[in-house]
């Protein structure tokens, strides 16, 4: 790829804007088009920021410069920074159509070198002498790229094979040869990507410590059913077929694999048992390299088993099981110690997420953190200094900080003090880390700090650039029900607020599990039109009901078997709770959201009279159009909750709509299907319900293209000036 279109790209991608507290001085009005195409041009955070495998320096890919890209390296105590090299000098070396990508780069584990990917192939750079080798020349995509921890080999999949190529001796090594369209080795399936492992991941092999064998999963998609993605652009429209398994359908089959890395491999398979209706989420090698555990999950994710493998023999044994009768979450709160034969395991058995400590037996040998608030993500194990590092609710539920204690709970410690939102990425040394901050008005910046949580240097402040706009900080507060319960909620009120006047009301809805919308964020895009609707005279609301992120498994489980209506049900206290106020008007209250928030919306209409109008963006209209592990894990299978599934689909209910509706979706949307709109559209023609409705040809989920989102937006703001104003 030409790295002139990849700098124009980043710089096109990126919206990065900030904002100032308070009243500006010129009070000028956000817009739509200024959200999506000045704010695009300001600066941007650095780009593919990564620490080194070894040193505690970090690179990244800067594109101040006009026409090139660079790769920098920052040492990280001096801040002394050098170049390491640029696209300019990689497109000298390769032809500029052909060669690698910049921005793929990842660093050989001695620092002397790096891999790119780029043109379907994959490229060796030198430090040493300079000079870009390319390592496969084959017309087939290499994919999943990575680099063996000893640095001798680089691993690939293609056409749903498994390879590595020996830098030393220059040659490939083929790992399994069974892989065809429906069987994937090495390389995650939509479902498992998108629900379990991580959206936009598809590697599903991991390397020994050792550099000695690769572990891996192998997907058989044949029993799954297809959807068509339809590409209704083109004179001949254009058809692709992807394997999408909706609740209740076949799953495909899941086995590991473990190959040891030489000529003529054979895999053995790991006992997994023999029924085949379970996912393994979660795969870990041992320090040694000689064993491996992973996590199994039945279908239903009510249990979950935790199992040692030995490599050699494929035999299995079970370390820990975990049960629930709604779900189990599954996280990535594993580690291993290489000192002592103990690992982390994170686990919501009391009801919050927390850590506990393991002996290798499976013998329990203390909890380590407890109280009402989660352990959001373990962030680093730092065996030398006896430390745990992570970040959690403990301090508020709508903030995250980073905390650190003893690798025996003790000297519990909170590291990050600013108001707002915390992230921490540490060096292998543990020394350092970089902290992706945020709060409501402060877009993220990121802070180099040492590990005792005192900063070093601002990597990125990402200066505000928009104080000519008139921005105000959300309200953060909570409001009790009759029942006691207390809600969190955000309020953004105009920047001329008058209390004796009454106001439009926009509630914006998510809704559903693992998002929190009351958050001290950054919320970006979303969060600026929100911004623009209160300069123009709307109040802006938001609340957690019970079903969302951030306060416990139990908080979460009230949803089980029946969506939307606890949901919705707690959202309508939330209206209660505006229309006590004076300066609401009870009659001009509107609600958005986009996917769950869709869903939550058309709910909303459709078994409420409480909204004068709603716009459903990518919703789900039917829980059996949705996927297996997600909908599955939520409202259990379609054949054992008929009922449920019924009373949770808002096409079931089409005959109630109640309000003006908008209803937006992406006619190529891979995710929540398009036909999802479709069925719903069809059940409100059928009940005699107007409705306008908008698609966007070609378009994803996410709706991402800049005229498109431009568009979307300006049509939102129109439909509530129509129906709100």
């Amino acid at each position: 790829m030409n790295h002139l279109r990849v700098c124009s790209l980043l710089l096109s991608l990126v919206i990065v804007c900030s904002s100032v507290r308070g009243q500006s001085a010129t009070n000028q009005q956000l817009t739509v088009e200024a959200i999506y195409r000045e704010f695009d041009s300001q600066e941007q955070l650095p780009d593919e920021l990564v620490w080194l495998p070894q040193t505690d320096r970090y690179s990244y890919v800067s594109t101040a410069q006009p026409g090139t890209c660079e790769l920098y390296s920052v040492e990280a105590e001096s801040g002394e920074k050098e170049v390491v090299i640029t696209s300019a000098a990689l497109d000298s070396m390769a032809h500029p159509e052909e060669g690698p990508s910049i921005t793929t780069y990842q660093w050989l584990p001695h620092e002397d070198g790096l891999v790119f990917t780029g043109s379907d192939e994959v490229w060796l750079y030198s430090l040493n002498t300079r000079e870009l080798r390319r390592l496969t020349h084959t017309p087939a995509e290499e994919e999943v790229v990575r680099i063996s921890p000893d640095g001798r080999f680089v691993s690939y999949g293609r056409d749903n094979n498994l390879f590595v190529y020996d830098l030393s001796s220059k040659r490939e090594i083929q790992l399994t040869t069974d892989g065809a369209l429906n069987l994937l080795n090495g390389k995650l399936d939509w479902v498992y990507q998108e629900e379990l492992i991580g959206r936009g991941i598809f590697q599903g092999y991991w390397w020994a410590p050792d550099s000695r064998h690769i572990s891996y999963l192998q997907f058989d998609e044949s029993p799954v059913p297809e959807y068509p993605l339809v590409d209704w652009i083109p004179y001949h429209p254009d058809l692709e077929m992807m394997r999408y398994p909706k609740a209740g359908d076949p799953n495909p089959v899941v086995r590991l694999g473990v190959v040891p890395v030489q000529q003529n491999p054979h895999t053995t398979w790991i006992d997994i048992g023999r029924e085949k209706e379970y996912y393994i989420p979660r795969v870990y090698w041992l320090p040694g390299g000689e064993q491996l555990a992973f996590m199994r999950v039945d279908r239903l994710q009510q249990h979950l088993n935790f199992f040692l493998a030995n490599i050699a023999t494929g035999e299995s044994e079970l370390l820990l099981e975990e049960s629930d009768p709604y779900w189990i979450n599954i996280e990535d709160q594993v580690y291993f110690f290489r000192d002592a034969d103990r690992f982390v395991w994170g686990s919501e058995r009391d009801g919050y997420r927390h850590l506990y400590l393991y002996g290798n037996e499976g013998e329990l040998i203390d909890q380590l953190t407890r109280g009402n608030w989660i352990v959001e993500d373990l962030e680093k194990v730092d065996e030398a200094r006896k430390y745990i590092y992570f970040t959690a609710t403990k301090q508020s539920v709508t903030e995250r900080h980073l905390y650190r204690m003893k690798t025996d709970g003790s000297q519990l410690t909170r590291l990050t003090n600013a108001v707002g939102s915390n992230s921490a990425d540490f060096s292998r040394s543990g020394s350092y880390f970089i902290n992706s901050y945020s709060d409501l008005l402060q877009p993220e910046q990121l802070i180099l700090e040492d590990h005792h949580g005192d900063r070093v240097r601002y990597i990125e402040q990402n200066p505000q650039p928009i104080e000519k706009y008139n921005l105000q900080e959300p309200e953060i507060f909570t409001f009790r029900d009759e029942n006691g319960v207390t809600f969190y909620a955000s309020l953004l009120k105009p920047p001329n607020f008058n209390p004796d006047k009454k106001y439009p009301v926009l509630i914006y809805v998510y809704g559903g599990p693992h998002v929190q919308v009351v958050r001290r964020s950054y919320g970006e895009s979303r969060a600026l039109w929100h911004h623009m609707m209160a300069q123009q005279g709307y109040l802006v609301f938001s609340m957690d009901n019970r079903g969302s992120f951030a306060r416990g498994h139990r908080w979460e489980q009230v949803i089980y078997q029946h969506m939307g209506e606890t949901e919705l049900s707690d959202q309508l206290r939330g209206v209660r709770y505006l229309k006590s106020l004076p300066y609401v008007d009870p009659n001009r209250i509107g609600i958005w959201g986009w996917s769950y928030g869709g869903y939550m919306t058309l709910y909303a209409l459709t078994h409420s009279e409480e909204f004068r109008a709603g716009v459903s963006v990518a919703p789900v209209t039917d829980w059996r159009n949705y996927d297996t592990i997600y909908t599955e894990r939520y409202m259990g299978l379609p054949q054992e909750n008929t009922e449920g599934y019924s009373q949770s689909s808002p096409v079931t209910a089409a005959e109630n709509l109640s309000g003006y509706l908008l209803l937006v979706h992406g006619t190529g949307d891979d995710n929540v299907h398009f036909q999802n709109a479709v069925q719903m559209v069809d059940a409100l023609i059928d009940a005699g319900k107007p409705f306008d409705l908008m698609i966007y040809p070609q378009q994803k989920h996410g709706i991402q293209s800049v005229e498109d989102r431009i568009h979307l937006y300006q049509k939102i703001t129109d439909f509530f000036d129509t129906h709100l104003k």
